[in-house]
């Protein structure tokens, strides 16, 4: 197709979209606005736009420039927020470093990534110190401590963060460079293999930020994150941006609460002390914090909880709604920088009372503004849109990851005919709600049919002594494969085979699912094996009962 482009006007400004540009509406706008450390720091965004230039400088200083690699192995932070915005300006790169995975597996991706400098808490040192030897990309440490007299360091590095960060000048001109500079790295991992690098541009976190503000803000069923909200993280910085809210917060001028280690009596301690409204984190995360003490004798109404990660079953979306937690979900992963989806609720959904309404809001929700989203069969052609035909999520976005690191045929099968393949399994309703059936390699094939393995889980869940239910598929020499059934009980109650096949027999009886999905064997646990961002680890489950 021919266009017209008129050439600019020599003068014109043409302008890029970098991080930078994020920093200037919150200052601006709320120049007294807080920004909180747990109990350890608290200050303004006039001195949070200042430290981001003494940070700059410190980068630096040490020998930091464009196109190199500054790790980050810390708790949710202030200092944390910090780097989200000033690696990036300098032209560096932030690896937001998983301090959950093993320790063979942090190497690999420090080694991976090239790391030039790293920023490790005093939690890490030890870590960081086993890891060096492993690790000769890295030529330095800055020690982070919450201690206003830190401990000395085990290993040599070139300075305390405050130390450097005191002597530092907060004046620095943050240069403009070309939009689609890598901004940011971390890694995920899957089945097999090593972990695989994805990476984000400025332009695409510019995107993805500006798009989901109104996502979060502009529309009634989902009014999430406005000005005068208090955001609370309870996904790991480390996480995909924290889903990409800490920068979103910062462009609105928000108060922001850092937690540091989570804790769920902390967490629920500083939801009261700060009247945090915003939090959001993983389907376990969210059970943790129900069930600690501290929420036991707390009034949690009015505390807006997103959703993703896994699926969140109906037991928990009504036990929120229970407490007055104003429930949504939303839906992304690691390539996608992430959010893709989010509930979204009709006038009908919405003149329903709380627990009425969670079976919509526990639904995958709506494709966001820019995102063009597909549900297709093997062959690729769009399943009906009618709710029930099932077939893999394929996405396209301007903030999708353009492949994995230094992985060109892994690239290549993510983005199969142009298209960014996700692994889901879902339906897609004739309003164009998404709902996700399960992961493809969780689907759970039984005798030539398919049973979704997110839907058993809901079903158990709405029994009222379960806490936690994870099912998977294993090996069955007759049926190919049947469903097994890990449950933890609610505190103080408890759980048997029995009463669980008693309470799917009513969904047989109904229709709503086959006698052949009521799992073979239950087993009652005493806690359910995650992955590091607090997800159920259904690999290692089906490793346990292959």
């Amino acid at each position: 197709m021919k266009t017209k482009i008129l050439p600019p006007t020599d003068s014109a400004y043409n302008y890029p979209l970098l991080i930078k540009s994020l920093l200037l509406s919150g200052q601006r706008y709320a120049p007294d606005q807080e920004i909180v450390y747990s109990d350890v720091s608290r200050y303004d965004y006039r001195t949070f736009n200042q430290r981001v230039r003494k940070l700059a400088n410190v980068l630096t200083e040490a020998g930091i420039g464009a196109g190199d690699v500054v790790a980050v192995m810390d708790w949710d932070s202030h200092r944390y927020l910090e780097a989200y915005f000033a690696v990036p300006m300098i032209g560096a790169i932030l690896h937001h470093v998983n301090i959950r995975l093993s320790r063979d597996q942090i190497a690999y991706t420090m080694n991976h990534a090239e790391d030039k400098l790293v920023l490790v808490h005093d939690d890490f040192m030890q870590l960081a110190e086993s890891i060096a030897a492993d690790a000769p990309t890295v030529k330095g440490y800055i020690q982070l401590s919450d201690s206003e007299y830190p401990p000395a360091p085990t290993m040599q590095t070139l300075g305390n963060y405050e130390s450097m960060m005191a002597a530092a000048s907060d004046q620095y001109d943050f240069p403009d460079f070309d939009e689609n500079s890598v901004a940011t790295t971390f890694y995920t991992t899957g089945t097999t293999g090593n972990p695989k690098g994805v990476y984000f541009s400025h332009r695409q976190l510019v995107l993805h930020t500006l798009t989901n503000v109104s996502t979060l803000s502009s529309y009634e069923s989902i009014p999430l994150l406005r000005s005068n909200d208090v955001y609370m993280p309870m996904t790991p910085m480390f996480h995909v941006h924290a889903w990409g809210v800490p920068y979103m917060a910062t462009m609105l001028g928000v108060k922001q609460v850092y937690p540091g280690r989570y804790e769920p009596n902390k967490l629920v301690s500083l939801f009261k002390q700060e009247k945090v409204t915003f939090s959001h984190g993983v389907p376990a995360v969210l059970q943790m914090i129900l069930a600690c003490e501290e929420a036991q004798t707390t009034d949690l109404s009015g505390w807006k909880m997103l959703t993703g990660g896994s699926a969140p079953t109906l037991g928990l979306a009504s036990l929120m709604a229970e407490k007055g937690i104003i429930f949504h979900t939303a839906y992304g992963m690691s390539e996608t920088c992430p959010v893709l989806t989010a509930t979204h609720l009709d006038a009908a959904d919405l003149s329903k009372d709380m627990l009425e309404q969670m079976p919509a809001r526990i639904k995958t929700g709506m494709p966001a503004p820019l995102v063009d989203l597909r549900i297709v069969d093997l062959h690729g052609n769009d399943v009906p849109h009618d709710g029930e035909s099932m077939g893999e999520i394929v996405a396209r976005a301007p903030w999708l990851t353009s492949g994995y690191i230094n992985e060109p045929e892994k690239s290549e099968e993510l983005w199969q005919g142009g298209w960014l393949h996700t692994g889901d399994v879902a339906s897609i309703t004739p309003r164009g709600i998404v709902e996700i059936k399960d992961r493809i390699k969780d689907v759970i094939k039984t005798g030539g049919e398919w049973i979704s393995s997110l839907e058993l889980e809901s079903l158990i869940s709405q029994l009222d002594s379960v806490a936690e239910v994870a099912v998977v598929g294993v090996p069955d020499a007759k049926w190919d494969e049947r469903p097994l059934a890990m449950i933890v009980a609610k505190p103080n109650k408890t759980v048997n085979a029995d009463d669980v096949k008693a309470h799917l027999s009513q969904f047989v009886e109904s229709g709503h699912i086959n006698k052949w999905a009521i799992p073979s064997e239950i087993q009652v646990v005493d806690e359910i094996p995650k992955t590091s961002v607090g997800k159920i680890n259904k690999k290692v489950i089906r490793q346990q009962h292959g």
